[in-house]
């Protein structure tokens, strides 16, 4: 009996155990594996110090790991931790979230912009600089007045120097202006040999000298005007030009702030090529920020067997010159893909914007060819990260004449200062003037697309500006998403200012300007 008892109750045992058994296995819940994962948003915008979420979702919903990891390709721009993203300085990062289990990814790139305050207008102010009777411009004789304004809106009214106005004297038109002031190589009583940099003022209707630095080591000096310049900071300034007999390129690094000579030399790597007798006054210096490079156009005058005393006679193709601006070594050194001449390179930009760059740092410069019936406008490029012409790229197709300046504007856009040599002759005094004469009326301001080289004249209420008169100079300025750019016209006994707003399109009429004196040149200047 013990026996059959003892045997059952072992039964039942076994019997209970592959119950329980039997059950755990009907009710063993199976893992789910990770197929992939997504970001919610894929884009971000934030502004600096401040902070967005990113949420990551596992596919799919019942995945059984879950877990995962966040990493920023720049923390330097924005951090991550669990999905919160922080913005540290204005730039872009890609934040990428990866599942632990299957190393699945998902990308969301953030974009952190400065909380940059309005522009406050108020800071700054228009000088003008007009001549008397008659356009000034380069070299000009004729007595040259700035006149300071804090608007050229057409509420201004009419604007007159008559004791509203600073005579320049022996200072000139060609300057480099930079915040609250000038700088220019001066020349003591009109003699044209500059044997010093001056920093000044246009204040209370007086030129205010601040210092004065003197060129007076190596040797080095420069003829007023005859030079070009390039900004390498806020206080670095860099001055360049053929010395004496333009034999060579001499060159003065000044720190603005205080006026001192930081250093000077001559340009290795660049003489008078063979053949020919000397150098370009100038030429044009730019400096591209991003790959911090010094460009340097310039050419070669005087071909040694022509029997042609004339400085006119130059290279047909101009040179490129890539310079590292701390060494001032000459790194490497190409032709032009054309024939041309750089439009500026007597006065290196003092008087005209002949250079500039897009968003992306493409590189253009203005020249233009002689032709047998015009002086044929060209825009060149050099392409970002690169230090030659594009040689497959004109942006200015359609001239029809000269292009004088041409000014940047922002979406492949570029405002410019052009002649038409096929424009109308007019009379002057009783006689007949054609465009391309010094006091001819031919020059316009026109909307470049550099993709196509489609030009848009300039035009008010319905109309093209007239023809203006004035061959070189600089007489518009962008400034805070405007441009302001003036016309001294046949038609118009003023000289009439308008204002062109680049975000919707808009040409309004501003201020005019006394008719006895000719519009030459516009800078925009910080008040002091």
């Amino acid at each position: 009996m013990k026996k059959f008892k003892f045997a059952l109750f072992a039964f039942m045992v076994s019997m209970m155990a592959f119950t329980f058994a039997s059950c755990s296995d009907d009710d063993e819940v199976k893992d789910v594996s990770v197929t992939g994962v997504t970001i919610t948003p894929q884009t971000l915008e934030l502004k600096e110090g401040t902070t967005g979420t990113l949420t990551a979702a596992i596919a799919p919903a019942n995945a059984t790991k879950k877990t995962v990891s966040w990493t920023s390709s720049d923390e330097k721009v924005a951090t991550v931790d669990n999905g919160t993203v922080t913005a540290v300085a204005e730039g872009t990062a890609t934040i990428t979230v990866k599942t632990d289990e299957g190393g699945f990814t998902a990308k969301a790139t953030v974009t952190v912009t400065k909380d940059i305050p309005p522009f406050d207008e108020s800071k700054y102010h228009f000088d003008l600089f007009l001549t008397v009777d008659k356009h000034g411009g380069m070299s000009s004789k004729n007595i040259t007045i700035v006149n300071s304004t804090s608007s050229l809106n057409a509420d201004k009214g009419l604007i007159t120097v008559v004791r509203e106005g600073a005579e320049l004297g022996y200072y000139t038109m060609e300057s480099i202006s930079k915040g609250k002031y000038y700088y220019q190589v001066y020349s003591p009583k009109g003699s044209g040999s500059g044997d010093r940099f001056v920093k000044y003022q246009i204040k209370d209707n007086k030129i205010q000298v601040v210092q004065e630095q003197k060129f007076d080591k190596n040797g080095n000096t420069y003829k007023a005007r005859s030079y070009t310049h390039a900004w390498l900071d806020d206080n670095t300034l860099l001055i360049m030009a053929s010395n004496g007999d333009n034999s060579k390129i001499i060159w003065t690094k000044l720190n603005t702030a205080d006026m001192s000579i930081l250093a000077e030399g001559e340009l290795e790597g660049i003489g008078v090529p063979e053949g020919w007798e000397s150098l370009t006054t100038s030429g044009i210096l730019t400096y591209r920020q991003t790959d911090n490079k010094l460009f340097y156009f310039y050419y070669a005058k005087r071909k040694k067997d022509s029997g042609n005393p004339m400085r006119a006679i130059k290279e047909s193709n101009f040179r490129v010159a890539v310079i590292n601006p701390e060494s001032m070594k000459v790194e490497e050194q190409s032709v032009s893909p054309v024939e041309a001449e750089m439009a500026g390179s007597a006065y290196g930009e003092l008087m005209q914007d002949c250079v500039m760059y897009d968003e992306v740092g493409n590189l253009y410069l203005a020249c233009f060819v002689e032709t047998d019936t015009m002086e044929k406008g060209m825009l060149l490029r050099i392409n970002a990260g690169e230090t030659k012409f594009d040689p497959s790229y004109n942006g200015y197709k359609n001239a029809d004449g000269k292009l004088l300046t041409v000014q940047y504007m922002g979406n492949n856009k570029a405002f410019i200062y052009a002649r038409n040599d096929n424009a109308p002759t007019v009379e002057i005094g009783g006689k007949p003037v054609g465009p391309t004469k010094i006091d001819g009326y031919s020059h316009y301001y026109a909307i470049l697309d550099l993709a196509t080289g489609e030009k848009t004249r300039m035009s008010f209420g319905g109309k093209e500006l007239a023809y203006s008169g004035g061959r070189f100079s600089q007489r518009s300025v962008i400034f805070n998403n405007k441009v302001y750019f003036g016309t001294n016209t046949k038609e118009d006994d003023n000289s009439i200012m308008y204002i062109y707003d680049i975000k919707s399109g808009n040409v309004e009429k501003g201020a005019e300007v006394d008719g006895r004196f000719f519009f030459d040149m516009i800078r925009v200047v910080e008040n002091d």
